[in-house]
């Protein structure tokens, strides 16, 4: 007993002498577990977000658990495609949008650019106009639609309707424009931001999410500059009490405030998540052979009080895009309006007709489980920062908007003012890996030495006939003065074999244009990324960082 007396009293001198820092509850919360120094301290020091939680869903999204499953068919194919062979896949658990994005969704995107950059300054006309949904993809040579043509993407009546018209760019840039309004709103509601700057802000200083972190001084949520009357500063002040100067703080990764990015959905993640696997723990269903997002084997409902009730938006037949009117309609003849039929087991609508949808993926007929079956996708291009000659990361500027011109010779801008530029990583940023070599692997184990036993060195990159997928081209062609003309100069369609190239995506899911054969979500089809479509949309994900569940006790494995 003495002894633990004396114990507890030499403790307690030691603790308050300050020789070491004393934490009665032993979990290191502001305590270095490392090194016994305080953690966010008054007086400086190393700051980082100790009462962080859990991640917490960003606007618009529901949370999907990760897990294993199988992907692809395993029930006849009896269009013998080959192209969705069952494998064995894990995904990590992720967020995703509830339903697909809408028109008054993409509607705020085009408002913002245009309010920002507005297209009556010719340095900017393209940055609005590539953004522009194709509205015609509505007309057909034998149909009148011009009804949609004209009124489906703003009309108020369409509001809540999946936008289509939207090439795979174009759905990718809408993406980081969402990272970027979401993470400044975040910024803004903690107070690093002044309220409502983000409508005065200059084009060259617009919020970009990952200028912030690297760059902060160069965004207007990181200069203290007068913006419509107010300050743009951070929380804590100049000075403090005493009048001495304060550093300031930019909130970074650290902080916990920053969400991930909003982007599209691999297919590995989209497929997973159509098929609604939560909660079921049937062999079948285990083994791939749920056949849609919902429970069983008919499109129709068997429950008593809406039996026959289709349970998705998609053509039934030969001329029948909704049923005879009254009790079998399905409620749409086009899109229907998001949530008009119950959500699968995850939560999310849609995962089958009304539109298909984009994901990330580059296509090829093959996904190969052999070389990797983790968070599979094919399309990775690794870039890195381009940095100044003085050592900072340089941001671009009005006078550094870049355009892609597409097949079609429409023009997009590939970055906006406020970003960092990127370029490709080279050989002395990949010296001594074994993960990657080169900064482009879409083509990776695709007709090349890793994955042919009869592969064969091609002299010439740019003969098709010596390319595993000689694809057309549309790199070289001109205009005319009056635009209307477009003068392609590909391959000849004789030497053509493929329209697989590192420039079409996958989409996913039936639409309503389409059989009930396409509802499977392992069902994958391909389309060119800088083209549309009237029944092609898209939704977003982001990654969950952290834990694999939600509010999982983890007591046992922590020191409390």
């Amino acid at each position: 007993m003495r002894s633990n007396i004396a114990l507890k009293a030499l403790i307690a001198v030691v603790c308050g002498a300050g020789i070491v820092s004393c934490n009665n509850s032993n979990n290191y919360k502001n305590t270095s577990r490392a090194t016994g120094w305080d953690i966010n301290s008054k007086d400086g020091g190393f700051q980082f977000n100790s009462d962080y939680k859990e991640q917490e869903a960003a606007p618009g999204l529901v949370f999907v658990e990760g897990g294993t499953y199988t992907m692809g068919r395993v029930a006849d194919d009896p269009l013998h495609d080959w192209n969705n062979s069952p494998t064995q896949q894990h995904v990590q658990s992720f967020y995703m949008d509830e339903t697909e994005v809408t028109n008054k969704m993409y509607l705020e995107y085009l408002d913002w650019l245009k309010r920002v950059f507005p297209p009556t300054n010719e340095n900017y006309r393209n940055i609005y106009n590539g953004a522009l949904p194709d509205t015609l993809v509505w007309r057909n040579r034998l149909g009148y639609n011009e009804t949609m043509v004209t009124n489906y993407l703003r009309h108020p009546a369409y509001a809540d309707y999946p936008v289509v018209g939207v090439s795979w760019i174009q759905a990718t840039e809408f993406s980081k424009w969402r990272t970027d309004r979401v993470n400044e709103k975040q910024l803004e509601d903690e107070g690093f931001i002044a309220e409502n700057a983000k409508y005065s802000t200059e084009a060259a200083s617009t919020f970009n999410t990952a200028t912030y972190i690297n760059a902060p001084t160069k965004v207007y949520g990181g200069n203290t500059e007068m913006i419509d009357g107010k300050e743009v500063q951070d929380r804590l002040e100049d000075t403090d009490e005493n009048g001495n100067p304060i550093k300031k703080v930019y909130p970074g990764r650290e902080s916990g405030m920053i969400y991930p990015e909003y982007r599209l959905p691999t297919e590995s993640e989209w497929e997973y998540a159509a098929l609604g696997l939560v909660g079921i723990r049937n062999y079948n269903v285990y083994r791939g052979r749920k056949k849609y997002p919902w429970d069983g084997m008919y499109t129709r409902n068997g429950d008593v009080k809406n039996m026959g009730d289709q349970l998705a938006n998609f053509k039934q037949g030969d001329g029948d895009y909704g049923g005879i009117a009254g009790w079998s309609d399905d409620g749409a003849d086009i899109t229907a309006e998001v949530k008009s039929y119950e959500p699968n087991d995850f939560g999310l609508y849609d995962m089958a007709g009304n539109v298909a949808e984009w994901v990330a993926d580059v296509y090829r007929p093959i996904v190969d489980d052999e070389f990797n079956d983790f968070n599979y996708y094919r399309g990775n291009v690794y870039t890195k920062n381009a940095i100044n000659p003085d050592g900072t990361v340089k941001v671009l500027g009005v006078d550094d908007v870049e355009y892609d011109t597409l097949s079609n010779g429409k023009l997009v801008a590939k970055n906006l003012p406020g970003e960092i530029a990127q370029e490709a990583i080279n050989a002395d940023d990949t010296y001594m890996r074994t993960n990657f070599t080169d900064s482009d692997q879409r083509d990776y184990r695709d007709g090349d030495k890793s994955s042919s036993r009869y592969y064969q060195p091609f002299q010439d990159v740019d003969d098709p006939s010596k390319r595993m997928y000689n694809s057309p081209t549309y790199d070289n062609f001109t205009i005319s003065d009056s635009s209307d003309t477009v003068e392609n100069k590909g391959y000849d369609k004789e030497e053509r074999t493929t329209l697989i190239s590192n420039e079409v995506r996958v989409y996913k899911g039936g639409s309503w244009r389409d059989r009930a054969y396409w509802l499977d979500p392992a069902q994958r089809r391909f389309f060119p990324q800088d083209m549309a479509t009237d029944y092609i949309g898209f939704r977003n994900a982001m990654s969950r960082v952290g834990s694999k569940s939600l509010n999982k006790n983890k007591t046992a494995r922590n020191t409390k």
